[in-house]
């Protein structure tokens, strides 16, 4: 019984989860808002909802909302399971980003170059660390993390290769478009990995060793 009680895992706490991830995915649309608000590049896939928004008229979060929805779809072939984190990825970024540009649109027009400097820096640093919260909940992958990661593991490509040709495919669809790419989109590609790969460790919720006096009492 000692055994079968040492090998269990007690998970952390729901609410802590569920604070975190909801925090992470706030975040993460206030980033797109400020990278998009910036005029100085967006992030790969909001390079092609830009694209789409000016070519349809429809708002950059319904847009949002639309390709997460199509991503999950590809998902089916590819047998990937979401969590409660992808639902809850696609419903608060596609409904939040507009609310946070309508905001960011209070700021005077045009804003100067050191201040949209500002606004793409700071939107590269939410954004890292909000992945870092919502990844680190550990309730679902984003849409587009669950299509690399089936697709990595239906090809049997590496991690990198894949994400970098789903990248730069929706980069340059999205820039044919009419989305912007910029030093921004560049900086975002080229920063933003390290910068979760140091705030990840710090927000990744392990699961709780057992406690010691049910062992015991075993």
């Amino acid at each position: 019984m000692t055994s079968v009680l040492a090998s269990l895992r007690i998970p952390a706490p729901v609410g802590r989860r569920t604070t975190q991830l909801f925090v992470g995915l706030v975040l993460y649309a206030a980033s797109m808002a400020l990278l998009v608000h910036s005029g100085l590049g967006n992030m790969p896939w909001d390079v092609l909802t830009q694209g789409i928004a000016r070519h349809t008229g429809a708002s950059f979060g319904t847009i949002t909302l639309a390709i997460s929805v199509l991503v999950l779809l590809c998902w089916i072939p590819l047998r990937q399971r979401p969590g409660v984190g992808t639902v809850a990825n696609v419903l608060v970024i596609g409904l939040l980003v507009d609310p946070f540009l309508a905001a960011l649109d209070q700021l005077p027009d045009p804003l100067p170059l050191a201040a949209r400097i500002g606004l793409a820096v700071a939107g590269i640093v939410v954004n890292a660390l909000a992945t870092g919260l919502y990844v680190g909940a550990q309730l679902g992958p984003g849409p587009r993390d669950g299509l690399m990661t089936g697709l990595v593991a239906r090809t049997g490509r590496p991690v990198a290769l894949v994400r970098t040709s789903i990248e730069v495919t929706v980069v340059l669809v999205g820039w044919a478009l009419g989305g912007t790419v910029g030093f921004a989109t560049l900086a975002y590609a080229l920063l933003v990995g390290p910068l979760v790969h140091v705030v990840l460790p710090r927000f990744t919720i392990r699961a709780q060793a057992p406690r010691e006096d049910l062992v015991a009492a075993s």
